[in-house]
């Protein structure tokens, strides 16, 4: 009787944990931010617009802003993710093109703010990646568009993200972040 009794109790101690364990991940694994795709109209502190063109071209572009905001591309666009070493401006654009924000920083960038920057961001079409000789140390990037930031706390990241992924002043929005090119460094 003492045995069952013992066996019982330690089943259910065992359920609780499994339980607990469960509950715990659900709770502390991070999530993607959720963003509506953009362009309403809002106006979002300190974005400068641009106008460039959406040509494809072959070889390296001189763009008029740093990190690029749009402009001339190559023909084959960068596959959407997290990098650790910084990406072909070219192809990156090219996602842009199709309504992805690139999201550069700093390298000097510590590793707190990095994570606290990827805390912001949604699960698709984003390309986050290093940036040298930045205006700022985070800069978001959509087509026509920038956002200088300090901080990655910076309440206007969201706010840009809600103005700018996936919008509709991209010239191609909704077209592919995926299956074609992964630069070096990609994390995810």
């Amino acid at each position: 009787k003492r045995n069952r009794r013992i066996g019982i109790a330690a089943a259910v101690v065992g359920a609780v944990a499994v339980v607990g364990l469960i509950v715990t991940s659900v709770v502390l694994t991070p999530r993607p931010a959720s963003y509506t795709a953009g362009n309403e109209g809002a106006t979002v502190d300190g974005v400068e617009t641009f106008e460039n063109g959406a040509t494809h071209v072959e070889g390296s572009v001189t763009y008029a802003q740093t990190p690029p905001a749009g402009g001339d591309h190559n023909q084959v666009w960068l596959n959407c993710g997290a990098y650790s070493e910084p990406v072909p401006n070219e192809n990156a654009v090219h996602s842009m093109e199709h309504g992805a924000v690139w999201v550069t920083y700093d390298p000097s960038l510590s590793e707190a703010q990095l994570s606290e920057l990827r805390t912001q961001l949604p699960s698709t079409y984003v390309i986050l990646s290093p940036f040298e000789s930045l205006p700022a140390p985070i800069v978001l990037s959509g087509w026509n568009a920038q956002l200088q930031v300090q901080d990655a706390s910076d309440e206007r990241i969201a706010a840009f993200f809600e103005e700018f992924w996936r919008g509709q002043n991209a010239p191609e929005p909704g077209a592919p972040c995926t299956g074609a090119l992964d630069a070096p460094g990609k994390i995810s």
